[in-house]
């Protein structure tokens, strides 16, 4: 794939490493809507937009609220930590691969299925917003990962074919939607992710130490 032109990162799990802090959110969430969620069905949700999500917890558990008021309570609960969390890191490297794609001349996207208010709070206190030529959230397109739309629609804003992009996702759902959209995917290997399969992934790495530009060509 020597034409790469645009890298695309999933948020959560690959530029921080936030599951681990979403499920805890997350657990609040199903609390005080009453209802319990085990880690196993949890990892289930990874990668998932927050409306498939809560379409399928609605499908097999009673809840009186709607789709639209559910995920209005989950985003809100979700952005307000982020406003007051002070510890949010990069992965180890990220900044290292991300500075070398950009020298590369190559665009760089976010594709997260968290909500694009929470994505700004959290790029913005790493100081990461002003690199990205394009942000997307799950909400601005009309199906959620496993779905292919957020990255043809980020693809379409990048102003290049899908398969000039290669994405970068640590969630099975992410690695399937990526594919489904004609486009190379890096699997990142985050231990923190649950138990993610992600053999149908191009390649597969457990740090960004592990790639280079040069790979990224050879994919």
């Amino acid at each position: 794939m020597k034409n790469i032109k645009a890298v695309i990162f999933d948020m959560d799990g690959v530029i921080i490493d936030s599951e681990p802090i979403y499920f805890q959110i997350q657990k609040k969430v199903f609390d005080k809507l009453g209802f319990y969620v085990s880690d196993e069905e949890y990892n289930t949700f990874i990668g998932l937009g927050v409306r498939t999500m809560w379409e399928r917890l609605k499908s097999f558990r009673i809840l009186s609220q709607s789709i639209e008021e559910l995920i209005k309570l989950n985003n809100k609960m979700i952005l307000d930590f982020f406003k007051e969390y002070q510890e949010i890191q990069t992965i180890p490297y990220f900044r290292k691969f991300l500075n070398s794609v950009l020298k590369e001349g190559m665009k760089v996207a976010v594709a997260s299925s968290t909500s694009k208010a929470t994505i700004k709070v959290i790029l913005e206190k790493l100081n990461l917003l002003k690199p990205f030529d394009v942000i997307i959230s799950g909400e601005e397109v009309k199906n959620g990962k496993p779905a292919p739309d957020i990255f043809l629609e980020t693809a379409r804003r990048l102003k290049l074919p899908s398969e000039s992009c290669i994405v970068i996702e640590d969630s099975a759902n992410g690695v399937i939607a990526a594919k489904n959209a004609k486009m190379k995917c890096i699997g990142f290997s985050n231990p923190n992710s649950g138990s993610q399969n992600l053999s149908k992934a191009d390649r597969v790495i457990k740090c960004f130490s592990e790639i280079n530009i040069s790979d990224l060509k050879l994919l």
